[in-house]
């Protein structure tokens, strides 16, 4: 099993049993007093839960997609656990954010995996920026469904009006690129070259 399937399956397995627990979900979901108390895991572990199916499915079938890409560049970069090194990480810093911001917030709670997938598929787009990316049944290049989604999620996390942390999606996004240019800063050169050069598809 790939490390991408393995973290798919814990994600599954520890969210399904969220859905019927909610002592597990509040074990594990990020609370900040909680946190300033020294519970610095739900960090990581409020990745491992999901509010419900719809939210747990769109983000395992995004990371099965992406990671499955992503995953061998980071293990010939890194070693055999540099994509578990990514997303662990990604996880934690693309939440750190919303943490700092809320220190004082006792009623604020953040659970999910999205930040995480929102690194691994922006990582994905700096590697192929002209790939189709499936919006629903609308096929769009990576590249302007990257400017679109940026967008998008900077304007709701601006509006507040739902219960979706935008700003972990920015942070995974912003994340995602800068841990790939780190570990391998040739992709640059490769990301310009395509980017004069459009060719659509894989």
């Amino acid at each position: 099993m790939t490390t991408n399937l393995l973290i798919i399956a814990i994600t599954c397995v520890v969210s399904f049993l969220g859905f019927s627990n909610a002592q597990l979900v509040d074990r594990l979901i990020l609370w900040p007093p909680a946190v300033e108390k020294g519970q610095y895991y739900r960090l990581l572990s409020h990745g491992l839960i999901h509010a419900d199916t719809t939210h747990l499915f769109f983000n395992m079938f995004t990371l099965f997609f992406f990671g499955r890409y992503m995953e061998p560049l980071y293990a010939d970069i890194l070693g055999p656990f540099g994509f578990a090194l990514f997303y662990v990480s990604a996880i934690v810093v693309a939440s750190l954010p919303s943490y700092l911001a809320n220190r004082e917030n006792a009623s604020y709670r953040s659970l999910g995996a999205s930040g995480a997938v929102s690194a691994v598929m922006f990582a994905f787009i700096l590697i192929q920026p002209w790939a189709t990316i499936y919006v629903y049944v609308v096929p769009v290049p990576a590249i302007v469904y990257a400017v679109l989604f940026v967008a998008y999620s900077f304007y709701m996390e601006r509006r507040q009006t739902d219960h979706i942390n935008h700003s972990a999606h920015l942070w995974g996004a912003a994340y995602g690129i800068l841990f790939t240019i780190v570990a391998e800063p040739r992709v640059i050169g490769v990301f310009l070259e395509q980017i004069v050069h459009p060719h659509f598809g894989l």
